[in-house]
């Protein structure tokens, strides 16, 4: 690895709700640097999603998170000239932006609808602990378990 790796930067949070995970999410959501269409979209959703659940919509997309995101992982190790998939646990950044990810990728996969309806519709979902996004966190907590007798190669 060349040089210094990049600082980590601080994310202000949004001006609607006041939370940096919602900020994130527009970050992630925003396409060619369209920051203020991701916004829209983000916020729509988050409408979308108060309107159907009759809940707070910040409550509702905590709930989402708090499903999507991963405790465990598998990760590639060689040993010996065998890889072995290891069981680890996930850092704190790296399950927010692993859960995100999940939550996008499947909410693109769907087709016919509006980006907005789509999300609020994966962000209600994951909240009430179904979806695809969740359906992934699962695979790769199965996988996880699965693997675990590998687990004494991680401490090396």
């Amino acid at each position: 690895m060349r040089g210094k790796s990049a600082p980590i930067r601080n994310i202000l949070p949004d001006y609607k709700y006041g939370n940096v995970l919602v900020s994130k999410l527009v970050n992630y959501v925003m396409k060619d640097g369209k920051k203020s269409t991701a916004e829209k979209v983000v916020y729509d959703a988050l409408e979308i999603m108060a309107k159907k659940s009759k809940k707070d919509a910040m409550e509702v997309f905590d709930e989402a998170m708090k499903n999507v995101m991963p405790s465990v992982e598998v990760r590639s190790r060689r040993v010996g000239g065998a890889n072995y998939q290891i069981p680890m646990p996930v850092r704190a950044e790296r399950r927010i932006a692993l859960a995100y990810r999940w939550i996008l990728e499947s909410a693109r996969a769907k087709k016919g609808k509006p980006m907005a309806q789509k999300l609020a519709a994966e962000l209600l979902a994951a909240a009430a602990g179904e979806g695809d996004a969740v359906k992934k966190k699962l695979d790769v907590q199965r996988m996880a378990e699965a693997n675990k007798a590998f687990a004494h190669f991680a401490r090396r």
